[in-house]
């Protein structure tokens, strides 16, 4: 699907593949076909954003693997061209205005409410790991990953917001929809639902109640 100037295919969970100057996976999870990536996205630990069985049907030797710290031990053995670890804040740039250039800023990714037990929540905050705002052909992306409502988003500019709505993990559509308002995005994309939590009903809750932007269910 074309959104602004990037095409988007959503893959399954959290996995988007985006194209334009260069290719983009984020989070690799559930790919049926073999492709070659120019930069893949990792934004933490889990089985579901790091998966190797499907990091090997889009690395290549010129892929650039982008990724939390907490994805260096499973990330061993996995042949790309260079991969970086980034703390949350940190940015890198890959390609050239020659080659085509991708700005990558690592953004903080976590729990307020989610708890596996009491006051222990699934995502920790200081624990790295990672949302993305991907700079690519003049337009700004932000990949949320799993994450809440966190007060950092009203600083976050972007053009394309992909957000969590399935709860239990991450944002519920209700609370997606407040991320939607506060980062104010000029397309505001659902994801991480159908595959191990949530359904399509929760896309399509989160459509509606957002107000201020567009909604695509890629």
């Amino acid at each position: 699907m074309k959104l602004l100037n990037l095409d988007f295919t959503r893959i399954a969970h959290d996995t988007f593949r985006i194209a334009g100057s260069k290719i983009i996976y984020t989070d690799p999870f559930k790919v049926a076909k073999r492709d070659e990536a120019d930069i893949v996205l990792l934004s933490h630990e889990h089985f579901d954003h790091l998966s190797l069985e499907d990091l090997e049907k889009v690395v290549s030797p010129a892929t650039f693997i982008v990724a939390s710290p907490l994805c260096r031990d499973g990330l061993k053995g996995v042949k790309g061209r260079e991969t970086r670890f980034l703390d949350p804040g940190g940015k890198t740039t890959i390609g050239s205005d020659k080659t085509g250039k991708v700005e990558v800023e690592a953004v903080p990714a976590y729990n307020l409410n989610k708890f596996r037990e009491p006051g222990k929540v699934f995502h920790p905050q200081g624990d790295k790991r990672l949302g993305f705002l991907i700079r690519m052909d003049g337009t700004t992306v932000y990949y949320a990953a799993d994450t809440d409502f966190i007060p950092e988003m009203k600083s976050f500019k972007c053009d394309i917001a992909l957000l969590p709505v399935s709860g239990t993990y991450v944002m519920t559509a209700e609370e997606a929809a407040q991320a939607a308002a506060a980062l104010g995005p000029k397309i505001a994309v659902p994801m991480h639902y159908g595959a191990i939590v949530g359904s399509d009903a929760d896309a399509e809750k989160f459509r509606a109640l957002v107000k201020n932007c567009k909604v695509e269910i890629v």
